[in-house]
């Protein structure tokens, strides 16, 4: 097969690396112009370009996915199939360009968990079970014909770390195995089943990981998990002089009890241990990264911080 692969971040990086090792003629991987990131704003190249430089691929990074020169350079490859992991989203006259059309893996088992987002919100929601999907693209973001899905537990033990590197795993022996049926005339694209409502997954903005104390123990356990390490759930704390500290924070384990202190206390137990009350229990924080620091255990924290009379902002 004569492949034109798509993609971006690391996820995307072992269904490239697959498509190589089983073979395949990849005849240019295709990602997004090198950025300014950072505070520094130092030039930085997505991992999928770092892995066709690598490989000595061809590598194609439009700025607009529209761009005539960008579109007879595609056409002029003559690729069988394209395969797009972890990209943006194409118009028409590209997935529909080449013979066999294009396929796309998302992190979910559409038609729940449609949007960016599907590993994170599938772990916040407590769901017990994800996977990976295959499906053709058309018109509809994340609604094209599916291919072929597997499925994986989610454990209370995951989090979006841990999930996304099982998926990115999974997804790329799924892309290999769909290439193949492809190939093969095997596969029987369907129609994704029709549901009243299905789960989403959105994009997830700076604002939208602030930790809701108000929330039960056990929801803001799986908050925690969903947003780690990236892009990380967020709380800000009062300190004793009444500025405000913004952190990170990675893990917490959740004690459903009755607490003898008053809702929202911030608590210190023997220089080692931070704990929040809430309306069902205790949340511990057990790892934690102040603006501007490293992460930090809990009691690495306490060493170098006295917490006494600092408060929920």
């Amino acid at each position: 097969m004569r492949i034109v692969f798509m993609g971006t971040p690391d996820f995307a990086v072992l269904s490239l690396d697959a498509i190589v090792q089983a073979g395949h003629d990849v005849a240019a991987v295709v990602t997004v112009p090198d950025r300014p990131t950072g505070r520094g704003q130092k030039i930085t190249t997505s991992p999928v370009k770092n892995y066709a430089i690598e490989h000595n691929l061809p590598l194609l990074q439009p700025e607009k996915l529209r761009d005539p020169q960008f579109l007879a350079d595609l056409q002029a490859l003559q690729a069988d199939l394209f395969v797009v992991v972890a990209f943006s989203m194409l118009p028409q006259m590209v997935w529909a360009m080449p013979p066999l059309g294009t396929f796309n893996l998302h992190a979910s088992l559409l038609p729940d968990y449609r949007g960016a987002a599907p590993i994170n919100w599938a772990v916040i929601n407590g769901e017990t079970e994800t996977g990976i999907t295959t499906f053709l693209l058309n018109h509809e973001i994340d609604k094209g014909k599916i291919l072929l899905q597997e499925r994986t537990p989610i454990s209370e033990e995951d989090n979006a770390e841990s999930l996304h590197d099982r998926l990115a795993e999974m997804g790329a022996a799924l892309v290999v195995k769909t290439i193949q049926g492809l190939a093969d005339n095997t596969l029987q694209p369907y129609e994704q089943p029709a549901i009243k409502e299905s789960k989403a997954a959105p994009k997830i903005f700076k604002e939208d990981c602030a930790i809701q104390w108000d929330k039960p123990g056990e929801e803001i356990v799986r908050f925690v998990r969903g947003l780690c390490p990236y892009p990380a759930a967020t709380m800000r704390l009062r300190d004793a002089k009444g500025e405000i500290q913004n952190f990170k924070v990675y893990d917490v384990r959740y004690e459903e009890c009755t607490a003898t202190t008053p809702y929202l206390s911030v608590i210190c137990e023997q220089k080692k241990r931070i704990k929040i009350t809430l309306h069902d229990g205790i949340i511990e924080i057990l790892s934690l990264q102040i603006n501007g620091k490293r992460k930090n255990s809990a009691e690495e924290f306490l060493r170098g911080h006295d917490i006494t009379n600092w408060e929920i902002a």
